[in-house]
């Protein structure tokens, strides 16, 4: 009888002694997230110039190690694209809060995305504006994207799969528009699917080589272009390859 309650004993405490260690684990690894996430907020943002309020607020309040596999979590809050599957990547930081901020966005817009990739920038937006349509052309990504954001409340996010080129008519016109896969062009129905006076941008190039990051006013049905600054981004695929 007391060996049987020795073994008990030993038993209780090796398993109280287990979830101490994985509770710490599991606390030292998010706090170390936060201390990345809280260095990419004031390097790799605020020093670099994006102090749109909006755009600090999100990006500091979403986790975006959430958006990447494990295998590249250690990274996320690098400012440095990474990839995310299908031979897509989810931005560097920067460039994700130079888009958005570039937008002026306001609590009321409706904003289409081409390019879900991994959902993060998405969920940026999401934070910032009324709704969000998001267009996927690759089928996995979409879905992970659309599973992801769902699960962390984003009712505001509606994601389909399908070819960025010809925009999401049912949902238009859109107050803002963000492209995040280079094409040499604007496709078309995204021009006729923005509002009088509302913003696009995206990089216009050839594929993999360096682009120009683009911000389009529409004035009297054309955009007028501002160029901000080199990327390189994965092209954009589908229609636009017939163009």
């Amino acid at each position: 009888m007391k060996k049987s309650c020795l073994i008990s004993k030993i038993v209780f405490f090796l398993l109280f002694f287990l979830l101490i260690t994985f509770t710490a684990a599991c606390t030292s690894g998010e706090t170390s997230f936060e201390s990345k996430q809280q260095i990419m907020i004031e390097n790799d943002l605020k020093a670099r110039g994006i102090d749109d309020p909006t755009v600090i607020a999100a990006m500091q309040k979403i986790k975006r190690h959430l958006f990447i596999d494990k295998k590249s979590q250690r990274n996320a809050y690098g400012d440095y694209p990474l990839p995310i599957g299908e031979g897509q990547t989810i931005s560097q930081p920067y460039i994700v809060g130079l888009m958005t901020q570039s937008l002026q966005l306001k609590s009321s817009d409706r904003v289409l995305e081409i390019g879900t990739g991994s959902g993060y920038q998405a969920a940026v937006l999401a934070e910032i504006v009324k709704d969000v349509y998001s267009i996927e052309i690759k089928e996995k990504l979409a879905k992970k994207a659309a599973d992801l954001l769902n699960f962390l409340g984003y009712t505001n996010v509606t994601v389909k799969s399908g070819d960025g080129y010809y925009g999401w008519e049912e949902y238009a016109p859109f107050d803002a528009i963000i492209v995040t896969c280079a094409a040499e062009k604007i496709p078309p129905p995204l021009i006729e699917q923005l509002k009088e006076g509302g913003k696009i941008i995206l990089p216009l190039g050839r594929k993999f080589q360096t682009q120009n990051l683009v911000l389009g006013v529409k004035k009297g049905g054309a955009i007028k272009k501002e160029g901000l600054i080199p990327v390189r981004f994965v092209p954009m695929t589908g229609k636009i390859k017939d163009n």
